[in-house]
């Protein structure tokens, strides 16, 4: 059975943007490790958007973001949307019936799923299929913009800390 995992980077006052502060070497080679060996990706429309850039090559990228975009692209994503007509390789539209096509995929596959977006993982944690939230903590502020938990979370226990790279600290969480 696979696991649902929403986890993001966040600031220190709550909120995510992926534009806000950016990881080290060290965590950018944690996310290439954790999406190769993930089951697969769900993802709103709107994160969606932003992770399509790891569908086309860019002569800029070094060596690491090549690797992490052959990871990204080798996963298997499924979008949930109401408002896109299509997907790009690899991807699924998920339109209808979220609550039924999240648990078949949780009793289909084994592993990690990761589920990418706030909103999407508000919905899911009200369906109560959220398994676990990873909170990449930053020492940054951005005083304001979108916060890491859309609604208010379930109660939660932290099962787990550890620091990765030179400034970021993974918080583990599962539902209490």
């Amino acid at each position: 059975m696979a696991k649902f995992v929403f986890g993001l980077n966040q600031s220190l006052d709550g909120y995510v943007d992926h534009d806000g502060f950016m990881p080290d070497r060290v965590l950018f080679r944690h996310f290439i490790e954790q999406v190769r060996d993930g089951a697969g990706m769900v993802y709103g429309r709107r994160m969606y958007e932003v992770m399509r850039y790891w569908d086309d090559d860019h002569p800029e990228w070094d060596d690491d973001l090549a690797e992490y975009a052959d990871a990204w692209r080798s996963r298997p994503k499924w979008v949930v949307s109401r408002t896109l007509a299509s997907v790009g390789p690899n991807a699924t539209l998920v339109s209808d019936d979220l609550e039924a096509v999240m648990r078949g995929l949780k009793e289909r596959l084994h592993g990690d799923i990761e589920i990418a977006g706030p909103e999407l993982a508000a919905s899911l944690t009200a369906l109560g299929l959220v398994d676990e939230y990873q909170i990449y903590l930053h020492p940054a502020v951005l005083g304001g913009g979108k916060p890491y938990f859309a609604a208010p979370p379930p109660p939660l226990s932290l099962v787990a800390s550890e620091r990765i790279g030179e400034s970021a600290i993974r918080l583990t969480y599962v539902p209490a």
